[in-house]
């Protein structure tokens, strides 16, 4: 998905000349991948899941963004959906890991 942010951004700042809004994308949907690399080294099972956390805030982050570039009409539906539709599947999954490590962390407690 940090591929897609970059060409967005790319296309939003060469053929839009858009510069403020495209960066704030740049930045927090690039950052949902680098908190993800940061959670997989996390110091403990606490740290995995705040890593986790900030990558999903920043991935809500993302989508605010790209719907104030759609409804700005700097991005047409194509562009935006091809980017929210990826967004939403990784909160999705971020989603779910988290309550899933939760899970195995209060089940491995009572064990």
């Amino acid at each position: 998905m940090a591929l897609k942010i970059i060409s967005q951004y790319k296309y939003l700042v060469e053929d839009k000349k858009e510069y403020v809004l495209s960066k704030q994308l740049l930045r927090s949907g690039t950052s949902i991948g680098a908190n993800v690399v940061e959670a997989s080294n996390a110091q403990s099972d606490n740290d995995f899941i705040a890593k986790l956390y900030i990558a999903l805030k920043e991935a809500g982050e993302t989508q605010y963004w790209l719907e104030l570039l759609y409804e700005s009409e700097y991005l047409d539906i194509d562009k935006f959906n091809s980017v929210y539709e990826d967004c939403t599947e990784v909160i999705k999954i971020l989603t779910a890991i988290i309550v899933s490590k939760k899970s195995n962390m209060i089940n491995s407690v009572k064990n």
